[in-house]
């Protein structure tokens, strides 16, 4: 698949719609601006990629706005060094968004048909996020602690599995609540036992599943 010019002319309308929308991280809109979007859309959505929408992508799954992508890249204040964990690979957007920011990201995806055509698409960009087939809720605990976690579907609860899997000093983002909402949180680990969470507003994920297929971003 090609970028063409005109792609990342849509790329930079893009951006200048999110800053419109308060995203003022210049590193997460430059990542915006960088990663082709259309790569990881299904052909009947290719004329809509650099929409400012959710869209299936297979697996009763979507790949997220692009608003909604930077929002939560915004939250986690990554730096290059940070060792990152997002769960719930999907299309793999957001995956290379976390990569052109951080050099080590790895990924969970609990659908095989997604794991599978994802891993093949990524095996042919510039990126090198190591990426896993496995239940989310479990996250990697033989490759933590993490700096930053990345939840990308919604959950019912915050799942201590998770939080322990956290580095002192690392933030969690994740949408939390049953239903057809949820709200944005920031976890931050301040000590072992300590942390310190805060809310930023509400947003629509599908739900976060266990032992079982799932849906994402």
């Amino acid at each position: 698949m090609l970028d063409t010019y005109k792609h990342k002319g849509l790329r930079k309308q893009l951006v200048q719609l999110l800053k419109s929308k308060k995203i003022t991280s210049q590193k997460v809109l430059n990542a915006i601006e960088n990663v082709p979007r259309h790569f990881f859309m299904d052909t009947a959505f290719l004329g809509f990629a650099y929409d400012d929408k959710a869209f299936p992508i297979g697996a009763d799954q979507t790949i997220s706005q692009p608003y909604t992508v930077a929002f939560q890249t915004e939250l986690l204040e990554l730096q290059k060094t940070d060792k990152v964990l997002e769960i719930g690979t999907g299309s793999g957007y957001q995956t290379c968004v976390l990569c052109e920011l951080s050099s080590k990201v790895f990924s969970i995806e609990r659908q095989k048909l997604l794991f599978d055509k994802t891993s093949l698409l990524l095996k042919n960009m510039p990126y090198q996020a190591k990426l896993f087939f496995g239940d989310g809720y479990k996250g990697l605990p033989s490759f933590a602690p993490f700096d930053k976690i990345l939840i990308t579907c919604g959950a019912p609860e915050i799942p201590e599995t998770l939080t322990k899997q956290l580095k002192v000093g690392g933030i969690m983002i994740i949408p939390v609540g049953e239903g057809e909402k949820q709200t944005m949180v920031k976890i931050e680990r301040l000590a072992d036992s300590e942390f310190k969470k805060t809310e930023h507003g509400s947003f629509r994920f599908v739900p976060m599943l266990q032992n079982k297929e799932r849906n994402k971003n």
